[in-house]
């Protein structure tokens, strides 16, 4: 027979293991749910015209296209806020992107084959996604560099972005999309072990909650960036 105390840390570990894989599950579908609501609202949108020129007919799409940068910024905090705010922000911003994202929709709905394109590049993000996350839940290697690299790449990105909303090059446009799909690939693997890391830090509930809606957040902020990087290259090629 084997002593109490080594069945009793067995039994411990499982409950702990069962426990983190219920943690890993609520974060990818309270990611995937803001994804569901971002299509969702953006075929809404995309099938009124009414909408589409309320929201996106005039200097007010600049409002619409910066206002999930703003949520995350000033109204996504996991420190200060309640869980139930936290959620509250998550489908503001999946509603932004919805909205933003009804300009694809009304140009699939037109040109089949630019729906293809955008059915191919979810699938491949979709594939992509699960594949880094997969590496980062599984890997034993520390990914913080790589996640301390990819947040400064981002600014960088962001930066490099907008100024190429003046000026419209090509180029530029397409070196965004490769270095995008890079820098998103690697903060991907690094939230996800960060994710996981957490649950062991965290033994309150309510700040579990809170971080499983901040780390929805991060997953989904990156897979949107991933198929929008890769339907620009998609596209291009058709």
């Amino acid at each position: 027979m084997q002593p109490a105390h080594l069945s009793r840390e067995r039994a411990q570990g499982r409950d702990f293991d069962a426990g983190l894989r219920r943690h890993m599950n609520s974060v990818y579908l309270r990611m995937t749910a803001g994804v569901l609501v971002t299509a969702i609202v953006a075929l809404f949108v995309a099938n009124s015209p009414m909408l589409l020129q309320l929201f996106l007919g005039g200097p007010q799409k600049m409002i619409v296209i910066f206002a999930p940068l703003a949520i995350v910024m000033f109204g996504f905090n996991p420190m200060t806020m309640r869980s139930s705010t936290l959620m509250a922000a998550f489908f503001g911003i999946s509603v932004a992107y919805g909205i933003s994202f009804a300009t694809i929709a009304v140009v699939a709905t037109q040109d089949t084959a630019f729906a293809l394109d955008v059915a191919y590049a979810f699938l491949t993000a979709t594939s992509m996604f699960a594949g880094l996350s997969i590496y980062g839940y599984t890997t034993k290697t520390d990914l913080t560099p790589i996640g301390t690299f990819s947040v400064m790449a981002i600014w960088g990105l962001f930066a490099v972005s907008l100024l190429n909303f003046f000026i419209e090059s090509s180029m530029m446009t397409n070196m965004v999309a490769g270095i995008g799909i890079i820098v998103f690939s690697g903060l991907t693997i690094w939230q996800t072990q960060a994710v996981k890391d957490l649950y062991y830090q965290v033994a309150d509930q309510e700040m579990v909650n809170r971080f499983s809606w901040a780390a929805a957040l991060n997953l989904y902020i990156s897979f949107i960036a991933i198929f929008q990087y890769v339907l620009h290259f998609m596209s291009q090629n058709r």
